[in-house]
């Protein structure tokens, strides 16, 4: 879509209220992933970057640092840390899980190989950290390295529990708010630090980010089983991959011996036969787990536009209103 066109869904609104912004963004990241020792690194960083995801997380931090009125440059420098350390986990989650699909495009490890997705991987972290200290302030510097130390406790953890029927909703939550929700909220939270934002506003702005990003989460794991418009994978692949979502901890905990056996067989032994999604499908439908998922997404959606309630009444909190309600209805 093209920045002069009108916008029909709130990120691409919010992406032509910070065209500029974003514009700036872009040619940092550009100018960043390059290499002057190493052309695998803007080959493989290009490959990703260039995939049409959405932006959704610089977008934020761009948004609000302009909300709470900033107008230096630094917001660029910390959009584009937080696209690297997206970027650098997207090249690390491909490589744990196997995948050889993102975005409907072969993955990076596909086309290259497991070593040099890490280590293109390790190089963005590395150019994300040279970037927020060119910000010199602490507070940003914090802030960040928590939340890239919290994403990777995520990822271990969902490790960890993956192919464990004994997971409970506790663990769950941990893990998304680790994997997802830490770049969320740190985005949005550093966006109004920049600015100099009081307490009371950085805060809402890190509530917004947590809820949208446990939120965004939820809805991912759900069209993982109901299917949806890109989400970039087959339905079943968190099945097939052994992982305990919400909705299948749901089933297993209202299911009865039956069900654990299915579950134990599938899951824990990853001893899988044609008919098992099916009925995997069928046996969530059963014990309702696929519909208090649905609610459960709506209630953290719903928190997360609550959340803005003490920001500035500017068209772009109510962008950022909007955007919280995209992200659930997606399960329309």
């Amino acid at each position: 879509m093209s920045l002069d066109t009108p916008a029909s869904k709130p990120h691409q609104r919010l992406a032509q209220a910070l065209s500029g912004d974003l514009e700036a963004v872009n040619d940092m990241i550009a100018a960043r992933m390059a290499s002057e020792h190493a052309p695998r690194i803007p080959e493989v960083t290009a490959h990703l970057v260039g995939a049409g995801g959405k932006r959704v997380r610089p977008m934020l931090t761009l948004a609000a640092a302009r909300l709470c009125g900033y107008d230096g440059p630094y917001h660029v420098h910390l959009a584009a840390t937080v696209e690297f350390i997206h970027t650098a986990t997207l090249l690390h989650d491909d490589v744990v899980d196997e995948s050889d699909k993102r975005r409907g495009r072969p993955t990076a490890n596909l086309l290259w190989d497991n070593s040099s997705s890490v280590l293109v991987g390790d190089y963005l972290f590395a150019r994300s950290f040279q970037l927020m200290t060119e910000t010199h302030n602490i507070d940003v510097l914090r802030i960040l390295s928590n939340a890239a130390a919290t994403i990777a406790e995520g990822e271990v953890l969902q490790l960890t529990a993956a192919r464990n029927i004994a997971t409970t909703e506790e663990t769950y939550f941990k893990v998304i708010r680790g994997k997802t929700a830490a770049l969320f909220s740190a985005a949005t939270e550093v966006g109004g630090v920049i600015a100099g934002a009081p307490e009371q506003v950085t805060r809402a702005l890190y509530d917004y980010g947590d809820a949208l990003g446990i939120a965004f989460q939820i809805v991912d794991d759900l069209l993982d089983w109901e299917g949806g418009a890109g989400i970039g994978k087959s339905v079943g692949d968190d099945f097939r991959e052994g992982k305990l979502t919400l909705p299948v901890i749901r089933a297993i905990a209202a299911g009865d011996t039956n069900d654990r056996v299915f579950w134990t067989r599938t899951l824990e032994k990853r001893v899988q036969e044609d008919g098992d999604l099916p009925l995997a499908q069928e046996i969530l439908a059963r014990h309702g787990s696929l519909d208090s998922t649905r609610k459960t997404a709506l209630d953290w959606a719903a928190r997360a536009k609550s959340a803005l309630d003490p920001l500035p009444d500017q068209p772009l909190r109510d962008m950022l209103r909007d955007l919280a309600d995209y992200v659930v209805e997606r399960l329309v």
